[in-house]
């Protein structure tokens, strides 16, 4: 026979368990067993501290408004004043936002002075180069470069190769991002035949090591140096390009405009190459990103793009 005598819910007198006097089928009771204490206790707590969630942060609607709560949030507003309202998220990022800034900026102050040579002998300062340029790169960069800075062929460059065509330097990099760029090459659809087009795609995948026809090599290349197409103009007798306006290294097996990568074979990189040729490009836009950012966080931009593993 059990022992009921340490059941909170056992008659003391009768030594029988409680039950809440309903009966079922003569003999089905319903015992009256009450909660854990502990378990009260905790449903008690809840209630307290939803009366004080109530009082203290926005919470009932009140009429054509609502409880606004004890509870404020102070921080500067756009006249650098102080500017207090009771606590609701908008100003709960506002703040956040500033004390975010605040804590940051004596990195930006010791950047904003220091030389780009001196910057990644300091571990400190290159620790809070990685993790604030990641974020700044994430906002305004990655959607063109993607996240890792890798590009897409055909549309924006890859950051993380050694191939700049403006220049791999911190000071070219941070002038790039100040100014914008603007990348132009004329279509020659219209200048010249299809086969001299397709001679000078032959000439210029030659110089990367693709297989091609032979016999149309030596007519691109007349073509590249020649005043007809001018080719050399741009990308310079040896067709290393030139930095200063832009023009791409045609002989580093680094690839911009032209999907050569992706091709399947070698007939069908030449015809990428003869594409673009064709096509010419007009859409190598980069804008500025003075007045939209900060001189110190372009800087740190120009210092996290650096770093990426193809700056000079």
């Amino acid at each position: 026979m059990a022992d009921n005598s340490t059941n909170p819910a056992t008659n003391p007198a009768t030594n029988q368990v409680q039950t809440t006097g309903h009966v079922w089928d003569d003999d089905l009771q319903e015992f009256n067993n009450p909660l854990p204490v502990w378990w009260t206790y905790t449903f008690y707590v809840t209630i307290v501290f939803a009366l004080v969630y109530w009082v203290a942060y926005p919470s009932w609607p009140v009429g054509k408004g609502f409880m606004t709560g004890v509870s404020t949030i102070t921080y500067k507003n756009a006249q650098g004043e102080d500017e207090t309202w009771h606590w609701n998220t908008r100003s709960k990022l506002l703040l956040e936002t500033q004390e975010a800034a605040a804590a940051q900026k004596p990195y930006y102050d010791k950047l904003a002075a220091m030389p780009y040579e001196q910057i990644a002998k300091d571990p400190d300062l290159s620790s809070f180069v990685v993790s604030a340029g990641k974020v700044v790169f994430a906002e305004n960069c990655a959607a063109c470069h993607q996240a890792g800075g890798q590009g897409v062929i055909g549309h924006f460059p890859n950051l993380t190769d050694d191939d700049w065509i403006y220049g791999g330097a911190s000071e070219k990099i941070n002038e790039s991002i100040t100014k914008g760029r603007r990348g132009y090459m004329p279509p020659y659809g219209e200048a010249l035949s299809g086969a001299d087009i397709d001679a000078l795609a032959n000439y210029v995948a030659s110089l990367s090591g693709i297989k091609v026809d032979a016999a149309k090599v030596g007519k691109g290349k007349e073509l590249f140096h020649s005043h007809v197409a001018a080719c050399f103009y741009c990308h310079n007798d040896d067709a290393k390009g030139r930095k200063d306006i832009g023009a791409a290294n045609l002989t580093d097996k680094v690839w911009l405009w032209a999907n050569v990568p992706g091709a399947a074979d070698d007939a069908a990189k030449v015809a990428a190459i003869r594409g673009v040729i064709s096509s010419g490009l007009d859409k190598g836009v980069m804008p500025t990103w003075q007045g939209r950012l900060s001189e110190q966080q372009i800087k740190l931009l120009t210092v996290y793009v650096h770093e990426l593993g193809g700056g000079k």
